[in-house]
């Protein structure tokens, strides 16, 4: 046995060293079964859209998520490859929301409370003077006959 020989137990079987050989199959995931088990949540700022929230989309893909250093820190930060410059956010006229929650202002529907404007609305009905065919209407779609019965 010459000096560069391997004992037999070290060698690798021929058909291991091929890819061709078929290994054992991991089944494949789609791409709604990996959305689901990440269950992603919105991360607006404040109540304004993010640029890293996993919903926001730019329709031209050119919205890239890049590390920067920042004073010693690593930070994400939303890149556009057609301007070649940082993300303009909500001000861009490519930019929407994959869950339809951008609002032209800004504001991510996701952020904005909802419980606060039926009461500013009920309020609003009671300033305002109304004749009685509106405000039968109004009661009858909202479904509470006992708000505007006088």
């Amino acid at each position: 046995m010459s000096s560069l020989s391997y004992p037999d137990k070290h060698r690798v079987p021929h058909e291991e060293r091929r890819s061709w050989v078929k290994k054992p199959e991991t089944p494949e995931k789609t791409y709604e079964e990996r959305k689901l088990t990440k269950e992603e949540k919105p991360l607006p700022l404040g109540d304004k859209c993010n640029t890293l929230c996993p919903f926001f989309r730019c329709s031209k893909n050119a919205l890239v998520i890049v590390n920067r250093v920042v004073k010693g820190h690593v930070q994400k930060a939303a890149m556009c490859r057609w301007i070649g410059d940082t993300c303009l956010g909500y001000r861009c006229q490519f930019a929407y929301c994959e869950r339809k929650a951008l609002l032209p202002d800004g504001k991510c529907a996701f952020a904005v409370k909802f419980r606060e404007g039926e009461k500013e609305f009920i309020k609003e009905l009671d300033e305002a003077k109304m004749d009685e065919k509106l405000k039968n209407l109004l009661a009858r779609k909202s479904g509470r006959k006992d708000l505007f019965l006088e």
